[in-house]
């Protein structure tokens, strides 16, 4: 074993960092693997942006995305107040980390602290793989409860019912609809989970608008509630890196003193405001991406594919015949890339993006050219 190098902390060394979906080298791959939108950004976001690649590039961005809160505010129906901008909806999940959570090593120092969870990152699994790096990356406790076997979420009485479910946890982190396995989760659970939290709980809404309900007024309604959103998946922005929480004006607040200065870059910001002006263009591709997603899931299923239910622009499914990491080879020599987790119990599924109609149908003849 090589010799650790001690100028590194020994949380880094053991790290286990969090790893991206693959980004091709190979021409001609059809990429159904990161969830990314098939569609461009609205010609006048293209417009906005190309306008802005002028003598502003020399400037410093507005470091509070001020502009883009009084829009999301707006949309919304709360104030700018409600809101913190982010690098990605990862950066602010990152922040959430930091401002509400305490290290091991501090939280052990009073009992009544230990007994809250202040130390503890709590989250279901499977859900975003990121959630467990973020706790050690912080030296946090991390508490993980698996989801029932459907991925279905557990109710509140079951949580009480012996799941290791901690009500005191310092934050809880929920994907809804959750990834990987797509399933959307009902506003009137969520909202007695947070009801029985005494922690933050941050509901990830990454793909919220590919799902029936969503669960923003939760945020504005419990001080201890945010909701994160992001431009990428659904506004067809991942190039730009723009997400944001909503929740009560003191968490956001406690956020905004640990957020980096200038963290959202001026592009990004003018590219996001210029998304929230031409919301009818998204919204239709929210409705083909839906249909594409309902006849991918009836192909797949008279292919022998168990298909779980979505409400994202994903969907998770178990194939016939070959194990999933099989498949993902086959389906890679077939010039198409999708997604496949080594850890138990998604290990034998396979997770595709919605792509477009054409692309979705390329992947329907490969299917039924290896089987």
């Amino acid at each position: 074993m090589a010799k650790k190098n001690a100028l590194i902390r020994p949380l880094v060394h053991d790290l286990h960092a969090y790893v991206p979906g693959e980004q091709p080298k190979i021409k001609g791959l059809i990429k159904l693997n990161t969830n990314e939108n098939p569609y461009p950004p609205s010609p006048r976001v293209l417009a906005a942006v190309r306008a802005a690649t002028d003598g502003r590039l020399r400037l410093y961005p507005n470091p509070t995305a001020e502009k883009l809160r009084a829009k999301l505010a707006k949309l919304h129906g709360c104030r700018p107040e409600n809101i913190i901008v982010g690098n990605g909806s990862d950066e602010v999940l990152a922040l959430a980390t930091r401002a509400f959570v305490e290290p091991k090593g501090k939280a052990e120092g009073g009992r009544r602290k230990a007994k809250l969870g202040a130390a503890t990152v709590q989250y279901f699994t499977p859900s975003y793989s990121l959630y467990p790096v973020l706790a050690d990356i912080h030296g946090a406790a991390k508490n993980a409860v698996a989801l029932n076997p459907d991925f279905s979420m557990p109710s509140v009485a079951e949580l009480k019912r012996g799941r290791r479910w901690n009500f005191n946890a310092a934050l809880t982190l929920v994907t809804t609809p959750n990834a990987p396995g797509g399933r959307g989760y009902k506003t009137a659970a969520l909202a007695k989970l947070c009801r029985a939290q005494k922690g933050v709980v941050v509901l990830d809404e990454a793909y919220v608008d590919f799902a029936d309900e969503n669960a923003l007024k939760l945020a504005l309604k419990f001080p201890n509630v945010l909701v994160a959103r992001t431009f990428s998946k659904a506004y067809s922005l991942c190039f730009q890196r723009v997400g944001y929480l909503v929740g009560h004006p003191e968490l956001i607040a406690a956020l905004d003193k640990i957020r980096d200065s200038y963290n959202v870059n001026g592009l990004g910001q003018i590219a996001a405001e210029a998304t929230l002006d031409d919301l009818k263009y998204y919204r239709a591709n929210f409705k083909k991406i839906m249909a594409t997603r309902e006849w991918l899931g009836r192909e797949l299923t008279l292919a022998g594919f168990r298909v779980l239910p979505s409400q994202s622009n994903f969907i998770l499914v178990k194939p016939p015949r070959f194990p999933a990491k099989e498949w993902l080879q086959k389906l890679r020599d077939k010039k198409l890339l999708v997604r496949w987790f080594s850890a138990p119990p998604v290990s034998s599924y396979l997770r595709i993006t919605i792509g477009a109609q054409a692309e979705a149908a390329a992947l329907v003849r490969a299917v039924r050219a290896i089987l």
